[in-house]
């Protein structure tokens, strides 16, 4: 018989300690818990008030009895753990992803939105309807990093979901802002959390929906940018593409496009969340300057796990 009480009481310590340090930080949606310990396979998010849980399955579970026996426990002890009604925890499975589509495919609509606030900004988030929420929560940190980067600056995001890179950008001064992705519901997202926080009626930011892979192709002849933020999926193979995409082989390519959208003192942000990440400098031009970022980017509540790798890339 399996002793669950351990899995609460690592919920509840994390909690505990992670309020006191978001509050002093003044954050309000911080990750709780990720896989900590390894017969509790799963994921939990606060979300200022609400729970986003996300569970794996356990090979040593084979059958379904098995499966949901664990999943209720599990539910049981984040009850428990923080204390919070029913209505207050929202619950994913998570699976083997199958590319881009399957990761960022609405698989429900039960519209469970709700404004949260990151920066002194707002965002919208959906804690019922997709796998992700729509705020990486581990890229709090960069968020804030190119925010105060962009002043005066013209700023491409591409992949960009919902934008909250684009408002960070306008609220640090850029003086106009281009926002790429592939899904038009994100492109609305993106509308919608620039109306949220004001930027909704300025000419200078356009949002497109396009593929990031062609856009940065054609867009090289057209524009150049100061600041870039690629922060591309780990694999794609959407039925908007030719090929598929894989950042752990094309990454070379994906770069040296961004790298000729930039202007004379432009720089590119590049993060991938890939766990079998390796960049090679040496497969990017000779006139570039590459700088890791992962130790300011990973914020604290994500210090225990690889959520995302960072870099700065300028041109000499």
């Amino acid at each position: 018989m399996e002793n669950y009480d351990e899995l609460t009481n690592r919920i509840a310590k994390r909690f505990t300690h992670l309020k006191k340090w978001a509050k002093r930080n003044s954050i309000n949606c911080f990750r709780i818990y990720n896989k900590d310990l390894g017969n509790f396979p799963l994921i939990l998010d606060w979300y200022d008030g609400d729970a986003l849980v996300w569970l794996y399955n356990r090979k040593k579970d084979e059958t379904d009895a098995q499966k949901e026996q664990f999943k209720e426990n599990a539910i049981a002890s984040i009850y428990s753990a923080l204390n919070i009604p029913e209505k207050a925890l929202h619950i994913k499975q998570r699976r083997r992803q199958t590319g881009l589509s399957s990761q960022y495919e609405k698989n429900s609509h039960q519209e469970y939105r709700k404004i949260i606030q990151e920066g002194n900004l707002k965002f919208e988030v959906n804690l019922s309807d997709y796998l992700d929420s729509g705020l990486f929560l581990d890229h709090r940190n960069t968020r804030n990093m190119f925010r105060k980067m962009a002043e005066g600056k013209r700023i491409l995001n591409l992949f960009a979901y919902t934008g909250s890179f684009t408002c960070y950008a306008i609220d640090g001064g850029a003086t106009s802002t281009t926002s790429v992705d592939m899904n038009k519901n994100y492109g609305e997202w993106i509308k919608r959390n620039l109306a949220l926080n004001g930027f909704d009626h300025r000419k200078s930011d356009r949002v497109i929906t396009d593929n990031c892979l062609s856009f940065i192709k054609l867009e090289a002849a057209r524009n150049r940018y100061d600041l870039i933020i690629c922060d591309p999926p780990t694999f794609s193979n959407s039925k908007n593409m030719k090929t598929t995409f894989s950042i752990d082989k094309d990454y070379p390519d994906l770069l040296k496009s961004c790298i000729k959208l930039l202007s004379p003192s432009g720089t590119l942000i590049f993060s991938t969340n890939s766990r079998n990440f390796s960049l090679d400098a040496a497969k990017l031009p000779p006139k570039v300057q590459l700088d890791s970022l992962t130790h300011k980017t990973v914020p604290e509540d994500f210090k225990s796990q690889k959520s995302h790798q960072c870099w700065m890339i300028n041109l000499r």
